[in-house]
């Protein structure tokens, strides 16, 4: 099915858009400026720790690789080790609060 005539939509969802609005509203609230974002205090928090952990996961691999672990199943258990840590930061949902006037 092809999309109809028109400019494309911004969001997928009418809920989105409202939560866009709810964002931007808050961030003239606020006072912040167009290239900052607040997020709740978890959601930093989780999106931090994933970050270190694929940091340390991509240091991990990176040592081994360098230290001539090179058989195949070592290879293996390098990249399903970095894999974990990059699908940990794809769990992590980043909702903003307050979004910079566009």
């Amino acid at each position: 099915m092809s999309p109809g005539p028109g400019r494309k939509r911004r969001y997928c969802r009418t809920s989105h858009r409202q939560r866009a609005y709810e964002a931007r509203r808050e961030a003239d609230r606020r006072g912040i400026g167009p290239d900052e974002v607040i997020i709740g205090r978890r959601t930093w928090e989780s999106l931090r720790d994933a970050l270190i952990r694929l940091e340390a996961a991509a240091e991990d691999v990176a040592g081994d690789v360098l230290a001539g672990r090179q058989t195949k199943q070592a290879y293996v258990e390098a990249l399903a080790h970095l894999s974990n840590a990059v699908r940990t930061l794809q769990d992590v949902a980043v909702e903003p609060i307050a979004v910079g006037g566009e």
